[in-house]
């Protein structure tokens, strides 16, 4: 059954499997042209990455870093939303295939399905380090991280107690060290006074990097900064060991074993294996290797944007960041543009805008071409870029409203635990 064809409409065909930046954006900016765009994600929402581990770490609800896809597009009339998984992808027959047993025809075709969790060979951990990728895993991690202190409280056995205090994270890139810094401070600011047989303060928190530093993308200066600030937060932040071993008591970090009932997978990320269905060679992460305009090699109806394609430029790669993934959902749409016009599409050029990386209160790092910040103008920065590009006046609104409370009062606006956690040998169940 093809369910991609409206009686009487003869419009090309846009299918955009994603409803990430890439995907969302690209799908905007096709508002004008004279095509039909139908969108595909998993889930019925966008979601502001940057700020999930807001939400992991209790400082913001879910639904103030995410708006529902249809609202975002309700007034574009050229689209249509459909909550669905794509299990394959014709690129013969120009068919996107659905797990319910339907076929989208199409014409033009943006794969743009993100990354998930890379355990580098070692899928088994994923079951006690939980990554964060998407809402689920923030909801997961955050009452992770909760319940700890509180099965800390009612332990009895002082090497037990401590094991639930000790939180080790593996990754010291910008999401590692932004949930390192932030579990520091509800350890010390947030949780204080709210305890009676355990001091919140004293929970340890580990940063584990196998690399030499910390923010390895950032300028040697910058990074040294940021483990300065971890370490007056009081994380731990250990350099140039890798982790060997990761099981339900804890880590190995080279011959060291240290007991931590809760840990976090920050060290690294695989592209969606969606990309194996469009039959051409891929990078080593599994990254599609696209042409200069982004269209698959072979295939120039089918493009690849996001963290999903592999694009070099001045020898060096692109960055799996969500400005790229706009601009290169913007560029795809232009090149869709093109083709129709029977044009030729322009190279992808990705404009680097910089790096930013929160570790704490009145701390962070921003790196924006010669201009290098730290401390509590770089914070400053952090937050009004942030709450600028989010989407939607409510959701800023409610997150300036969250952070201003949090910054007199070191209070996290999201602190209600629901569900079971598995990974102390709990039954799990669903958040709502």
């Amino acid at each position: 059954m093809d369910s991609s064809r409206n009686p009487g409409s003869d419009l090309p065909h846009v299918v955009v499997i994603g409803g990430g930046f890439a995907g969302l954006w690209a799908t905007r900016a096709l508002a004008k042209a004279p095509v039909r765009v139908t969108l595909l994600d998993r889930g019925n929402h966008h979601l502001f990455q940057p700020l999930l581990y807001q939400v992991a770490t209790a400082g913001l609800s879910a639904p103030d870093i995410a708006a529902p896809l249809r609202h975002i597009l309700q007034w574009q009339r050229n689209v249509t939303v459909l909550m669905e998984t794509v299990a394959g992808i014709d690129t013969t027959a120009r068919e996107v295939r659905l797990e319910r047993g339907d076929a989208l025809r199409y014409d033009h075709l943006l794969l743009a399905s993100g990354a998930t969790h890379a355990y580098f060979g070692h899928d088994d951990w994923a079951a006690h380090a939980p990554g964060l990728k998407t809402l689920d895993d923030a909801l997961h991690i955050r009452r992770r991280i909760l319940s700890a202190f509180e099965r800390a409280e009612a332990e009895r056995d002082p090497a037990a107690k401590q094991a639930l205090l000790t939180f080790a994270i593996v990754g010291g890139g910008p999401t590692g060290v932004e949930l390192a810094g932030t579990l520091a401070e509800i350890a010390r600011h947030t949780l204080k006074r709210e305890f009676r047989n355990i001091e919140p303060r004293d929970a340890r928190v580990l940063l584990l990097e196998a690399g030499p530093r910390v923010l390895s993308t950032f300028p040697d200066s910058l990074s040294g900064k940021a483990r300065r600030q971890l370490e007056k937060l009081g994380v731990e932040v250990r350099t140039g060991t890798p982790v060997n071993a990761i099981d339900a008591d804890g880590v190995l970090l080279g011959d060291e074993r240290i007991a931590a009932r809760t840990v976090l997978w920050a060290a690294g990320v695989a592209a969606s294996p969606l990309a194996r269905a469009l039959g051409v060679p891929l990078d080593r992460a599994g990254r599609v290797q696209v042409e200069a305009d982004l269209s698959v090699p072979g295939k120039p109806d089918v493009f690849v944007a996001g963290d999903l394609a592999s694009v070099q430029q001045d020898g060096k790669p692109v960055p799996g960041v969500a400005p790229a993934a706009k601009q290169m959902g913007r560029h795809v749409a232009n090149a869709i543009r093109a083709r129709i016009a029977g044009k030729p599409a322009a190279a992808f050029r990705y404009r680097d805008y910089g790096n930013l990386a929160t570790i704490g209160r009145m701390a962070a790092v921003v790196h924006l071409g010669k201009l290098k910040l730290s401390g509590a103008l770089a914070w400053w920065f952090w937050l009004t870029a942030h709450i600028f590009f989010l989407i939607g006046f409510r959701n800023r609104l409610v997150v300036m409203l969250n952070w201003t409370w949090a910054y007199w009062s070191y209070q996290r606006a999201a602190r209600i635990i629901l569900g079971r956690d598995s990974g102390f040998g709990i039954r799990d169940s669903e958040e709502r």
